[in-house]
């Protein structure tokens, strides 16, 4: 990918990561080349190799770089447990208090990018179709929830003291608190009815007729109640949308059931998680998933696979999620017509059918795939 000039309109991060995310992210360049879009690209360290030699996947030098850009564009990222982090953490760097945190949920809590958008529509043509005409965007939040990082293990006995207030907490005593782990769901109003407008606001601006919460309030029935009743408070706002409320278990089977009955979907982080990679599922698996983080002010780009390490540089990865990612990219920055073209590019050539990835059953390229999509720019 090209910098541009010092004058250009935009400045765009780049952040290829880990794994396939350097293949994608060179596709996406291709397309972006094409495009013509006015921008400077400035790359970013973000990944598994810098946990693994600095300690910090997330460096200080790329958090700086948000600051000087308006928005940034990710590949994928590596994973790993806690232990396996820390088997893999240069051994000059053990026992120095480092900890491995996810950098995308860190930079997604940093920047306050509290709304995440995940479309997942069945272009036609695609081999992998669950079903013809699935187009349902999920809107999840994106900074709460079980991912918060609020965790204990062991349990310290002064949380334990305090959690048992709720006499539910005591029974685990009998366990030793060495051997209790504790991750805590939190949500608060706020960003319920942030998430839940930011779902309706979209419904309203592209004409859907639904929007759905799902929670799980019949057992969470403290933060299930409380994702649920703000929902119900900002639909007041939107009388034209009807509100449909489900709980995350059967919403997984009515997707697969009826998922033509769906227009916008809203959830906290862990149940949008889950259910955007059904979702994803349904249209062609996550080589054709796009996802854009989106803040007050600024925004990450980027496709919901992950970084299948064994394939790097092999050039087989599907680039149409990362394409995809571009397109939303452009949405927020506004440049609507670049967007329109790009989509338009995407499903002219899937319907073709000239080149297809080997998830699609052919034997192309992640580059070969990103061409034929330029070549109808």
């Amino acid at each position: 990918m090209r910098a541009g000039g010092a004058m250009a309109k935009y400045k765009i991060a780049v952040l290829p990561g880990d794994g396939i995310g350097r293949d994608v992210m060179e596709a996406a360049g291709i397309v972006l080349e094409a495009l013509r879009l006015d921008a400077e690209y400035i790359h970013g360290d973000i990944g598994w190799e810098f946990w693994k030699g600095e300690g910090n996947a997330l460096p200080d030098r790329t958090i700086g770089l948000f600051k000087e850009t308006d928005c940034a564009l990710l590949g994928a990222i590596t994973s790993k447990p806690k232990e396996e982090a820390e088997g893999e953490l240069d051994p000059a760097l053990r026992g120095r208090g480092y900890s491995y945190v996810s950098p995308v949920v860190k930079m997604r809590q940093i920047l306050n990018l509290h709304t995440n958008i995940r479309p997942c529509k069945a272009y036609p043509g695609n081999p992998l179709n669950y079903r013809e005409g699935i187009d349902l965007v999920i809107f999840r939040e994106n900074t709460e929830c079980l991912y918060s990082g609020v965790e204990f293990h062991p349990l310290p006995r002064e949380v334990f003291e305090a959690l048992s207030a709720n006499p539910e907490m005591r029974k685990f005593e009998r366990y030793g608190l060495e051997d209790v782990a504790l991750t805590a769901r939190i949500l608060t109003r706020q960003a319920c009815e942030r998430i839940a407008r930011q779902a309706f606001e979209y419904a309203k601006k592209h004409k859907r007729r639904s929007v759905t919460v799902v929670d799980k309030p019949n057992v969470l029935r403290e933060t299930g109640w409380m994702m649920v009743s703000s929902a119900r408070r900002v639909a007041r706002d939107y009388p034209d949308i009807s509100l449909r409320e489900t709980n995350i278990d059967s919403q997984c089977m009515w997707l697969l059931k009826a998922p033509l009955d769906y227009d916008v979907m809203v959830a906290s982080n862990m149940f949008g998680d889950i259910l955007s990679d059904l979702a994803a599922q349904l249209v062609g698996g996550l080589g054709f998933a796009p996802s854009a983080n989106v803040g007050d002010d600024y925004a990450v780009f980027e496709p919901t696979h992950g970084s299948a390490p064994k394939y790097a540089g092999q050039y087989r990865a599907n680039p149409i999620a990362m394409i995809l990612s571009v397109k939303l990219m452009l949405d927020w920055l506004g440049e609507t017509e670049m967007a329109d073209r790009l989509e338009g590019a995407v499903a002219r050539a899937i319907r073709e059918g000239r080149v297809r990835t080997y998830d699609m059953g052919g034997s192309n390229t992640t580059l070969e795939m990103a061409r034929e999509i330029a070549k109808y720019l």
